[in-house]
């Protein structure tokens, strides 16, 4: 029943997710920009600290745009009549995210403006060196194509079916981005193939279950296994 009970609550949170995203402009400009921000991250020398405060700042923003719709819901539950408090509980929600927005916009400033004007071939070379950093920005840009592809087909919701399905993108990604890393150790095959099966195993719990069909999980797999295989064949 705790397990249950957990799978629902996260169900409904990315349900929320895919509400926002399906339904307010902003949220999918506030999802494109932080596609540019995660990609082009690759181009630069960033520090793990840089990395970090630049994935707060895009969660802020997503978090109070979130936040500012849930407010708007809330009060228009309550009538459409005009109310001055309903106006200043919307007005300061919207000023909630224009906060989020500027700091991130400082955020951006701080850790690109200097490198701007580095050469960019210094700085895909030390993208190449950095494995970690090129497969943890692979399986978030996964994720994040995941949930857009939801958005848009408006089938299913999040654990409960939809296309495509998030857990099989996630482990081929996963087992994209350890095959390359490992393709020069001693080792390499057998860990890729290891992998390989763990995502398969994933892929067909998913089926067996009865959340997504083999379409939807095969989707899935190809989305995670193209984005990471184009990074990788990129910068890595």
């Amino acid at each position: 029943m705790y397990r249950r009970s957990t799978l629902k609550s996260f169900t409904f949170a990315f349900e929320g997710i895919v509400y926002v995203l399906r339904t307010q402009r902003n949220m999918k400009i506030h999802f494109a920009i932080a596609f540019i921000v995660l990609g082009g991250s690759l181009f630069f020398d960033l520090s793990r600290t840089e990395l970090i405060a630049i994935l707060l700042a895009v969660t802020f923003v997503l978090v109070m745009e979130m936040v500012n719709t849930a407010v708007e819901a809330a009060i228009d539950t309550f009538g459409t009549a005009f109310d001055p408090m309903a106006k200043i509980a919307k007005d300061v929600a919207a000023g909630a995210v224009l906060i989020a927005a500027m700091n991130a916009l400082a955020v951006a400033y701080f850790i690109f403006f200097d490198r701007i004007s580095e050469p960019s071939r210094n700085l895909i070379q030390m993208v190449r060196q950095s494995p970690t950093h090129l497969t943890m920005l692979a399986l978030v840009l996964v994720v994040l194509l995941a949930i857009v592809f939801k958005a848009i087909l408006h089938r299913g919701t999040p654990f409960q079916g939809g296309m495509p399905s998030g857990h099989a993108a996630v482990a081929f990604a996963g087992w994209t981005a350890i095959t390359y890393v490992s393709a020069s150790l001693p080792y390499g095959i057998l860990i890729s193939v290891i992998a390989f099966f763990m995502a398969l195993l994933v892929a067909q719990t998913r089926v067996e279950s009865g959340i997504h069909s083999i379409f939807e999980v095969f989707f899935g797999a190809l989305l995670g296994i193209l984005v990471t295989t184009v990074l990788f064949q990129l910068w890595g």
